[in-house]
């Protein structure tokens, strides 16, 4: 693994104790039953989509880190496969949080646009990722 992964993949590992804070302030929220959460059917939806998203993307963050260098990618492709996911693993969450931050709203903010913005940066780096990895040397099976 080259130094420029090994850098993403401890800035995400480092990251996932704050997915597991949400999931554990989630289940306060729920238990605790808070005014402005379990009243708040958008607000519950919205804030158990970020932290799902949030925990997933970090997973295939690194899953996908394994493979970038394993590919010819270079310049803006190889930055874009190497750090796509991990902007979307920040910004989609972000967006689900921060769009429903008032306990009385009954409809998104438009800070909504950055679950688009990072689903943008999910599918450019899943598909640069892959086209990489296809047109590498190595892409085709050895024969035994």
């Amino acid at each position: 693994m080259t130094r420029e992964s090994r850098l993403v993949a401890g800035v995400i590992l480092v990251l996932v104790p704050a997915v597991a804070f949400g999931g554990a302030s989630l289940l306060a929220m729920i238990l605790g039953r808070t005014a402005g959460y379990l009243d708040n059917p958008v607000r519950q939806d919205l804030w158990r989509a970020g932290h799902a998203h949030a925990g997933v993307l970090l997973v295939l963050a690194l899953v996908a880190l394994r493979y970038v260098d394993e590919t010819r990618l270079t310049g803006p492709w190889l930055w874009l496969a190497r750090t796509g996911v991990p902007i979307a693993a920040i910004l989609m969450p972000a967006g689900f949080f921060l769009s429903i931050l008032d306990p009385a709203a009954t409809e998104p903010n438009p800070l909504i646009v950055l679950v688009a913005i990072g689903g943008l940066f999910l599918i450019g780096a899943v598909v640069t990722l892959g086209i990489g990895l296809l047109r590498s040397p190595d892409a085709v099976p050895r024969r035994a």
